[in-house]
């Protein structure tokens, strides 16, 4: 679907001038450390091999869009005094979490030793998270304002337009990137929407300040693909009277592109095997299918209906090849033994339900019950608003499970919107959890973030300041709303 209480007082006023050259800092310069090059799905050529002009060989050049996301200015710190969920499954009273050179350095309890010269914030009283991660967006290529020259969310031309990439999209000036960050969302990914069987690449962003999307690019994350089951393909495309126009056509399709992808990388592994003769035609839409194939690309699938699930699973092992996550999956407590079994996660909601035929089966403690089965369980938005209280959400589908007889801790639930998601995207390794050597993406919260009362009031990326509750200087907005009527200016009048 595609839709639309202490502050920080220590260095403030330094970090508040180093945060107005954010946007900048973000946005040039090489790659940051730790970048990555995410394949196209073509092996590298072979020695000896002819070299093709630049833009006719994608493994000469697997990531020609490249991040240069640079950290916000930051400072060693120590967070003291505040409860701590790590997303390990633990929680840490008066807890400590160090941070140096932007990453988790150290995590423990009262007693774990400060080092000299850290900037320590004052937790107490208050929680302390990873930064959130919300696993489905279209923040950038469905912004803010929601006008027809920004709707660039679906390419709805073909039933395959695998071809597209949604970063191509994103609009870094949309006001919901900002909305997000003070709901404690710190990494967000934006997908394409799901009027075809093959949306296109999504791509996993950092949420600072940029304008550019490379300044928000993830560096080393994944790149994945957008594919669609169910309703939204056969409608749109049995509308015009073409094909898909059933779940028969929907099936036929994916079919009949992963034949041509595997055949695709046929033709490219004999030419790069013998060096001789024409090399085959560079297509962007086989390619990325075939980065699905070489499992470089995540599949991340828009299914709501358990038997469908169940067919894209088998569709999975017809042509070898990995799905990562399940998107909306309003019926997947039906299969979560399946879904637990061949090690797919699935991203939902609590409440959505009834608005199409498909989502009719959907349920409250949907998340709870796959979360109880063993499974991979992920609470995202898919919406401009629901992003801004992912904790919120999370807390519904505790509460959904608890009212079902489900004994599901708070510490477990937390990595519904952290580490899961995290696992989903393929950036675990990253983020998504408070344990050293990780990026410091941190949440400090006014209440313990299941309640309703909670607030973000400090969240900090990469170990950076990006957004403080209590603190103008750190409450960036973007340029589309500069001057915008109601905005405070002249010192706060209006």
């Amino acid at each position: 679907m595609a839709t639309r209480p202490t502050p920080l007082r220590s260095g403030a006023l330094a970090l508040g001038l180093a945060f107005a050259l954010a946007s900048c800092a973000s946005t040039g310069g090489a790659p940051a450390a730790g970048s990555g090059s995410p394949s196209g799905g073509q092996p590298a050529p072979a020695s000896g091999n002819r070299a093709l002009p630049p833009g006719l060989d994608g493994a000469a050049n697997p990531d020609p869009y490249p991040s240069t996301y640079q950290a916000l200015p930051r400072r060693d710190m120590a967070i003291v005094g505040g409860t701590v969920f790590t997303a390990t499954g633990q929680v840490i009273d008066n807890g400590v979490v160090l941070v140096r050179d932007g990453r988790v350095e150290a995590v423990g309890g009262a007693s774990t030793p400060v080092p000299q010269g850290y900037q320590v914030v004052d937790a107490r009283g208050r929680y302390v998270t990873p930064g959130l991660i919300d696993a489905h967006s279209h923040l950038g290529v469905y912004p803010s304002p929601g006008v027809p020259a920004l709707s660039d969310g679906n390419e709805a031309t073909n039933p395959n337009t695998a071809q597209v990439w949604a970063e191509h999209s994103l609009w870094p000036q949309d006001p919901g990137f900002n909305t997000a960050r003070a709901g404690g969302v710190t990494t967000l990914h934006i997908l394409p929407g799901s009027a075809n069987l093959f949306g296109g690449r999504g791509v996993t962003v950092r949420n600072v300040p940029s304008v550019t999307m490379q300044g928000m690019k993830m560096p080393g994350a994944p790149y994945t693909l957008k594919m669609a089951c169910g309703e939204n393909p056969s409608r749109v495309y049995g509308g015009r009277n073409q094909s898909p126009a059933t779940g028969m056509g929907n099936m036929a399709g994916y079919r009949r592109a992963f034949i041509e992808a595997r055949n695709y990388m046929r033709r490219w592994d004999n030419w790069r095997r013998t060096g001789s003769g024409d090399p085959p035609g560079r297509d962007l839409q086989l390619e990325t299918i075939a980065g699905v194939l070489s499992g470089d690309i995540l599949v991340q699938n828009h299914c709501y209906r358990a038997d469908e699930m169940a067919l894209m699973v088998d569709l999975s092992r017809e042509f070898d090849f990995r799905i990562t996550a399940f998107h909306h999956a309003s019926e997947a407590y039906k299969v979560a033994d399946m879904l637990r079994e061949e090690n797919i996660c699935s991203a939902t909601w609590t409440g959505w339900w009834g608005f199409k035929m498909e989502a009719l089966d959907g349920i409250e403690e949907n998340v709870a019950l796959l979360h109880a089965s063993g499974a991979c369980a992920v609470v995202h938005s898919d919406d401009a608003t629901l992003v801004q209280r992912l904790n919120q959400e999370a807390a519904a589908a505790l509460s959904a499970g608890r009212r079902a007889g489900l004994e599901i801790s708070e510490a477990d639930a937390i990595a519904w919107v952290t580490i899961n998601a995290a696992r989903m995207l393929g950036i675990a390794d990253q983020t998504g959890s408070l344990e050293p050597g990780k990026r410091a993406d941190v949440v400090i919260w006014s209440h313990n973030p299941f309640s309703i009362y909670a607030r973000a009031e400090q969240v900090y990326v990469d170990g950076a300041l990006a957004y403080d509750r209590n603190n103008p200087a750190y409450q960036p907005r973007s340029d589309f709303e500069l001057g915008q009527p109601g905005q405070p200016r002249n010192g706060g009048r209006r």
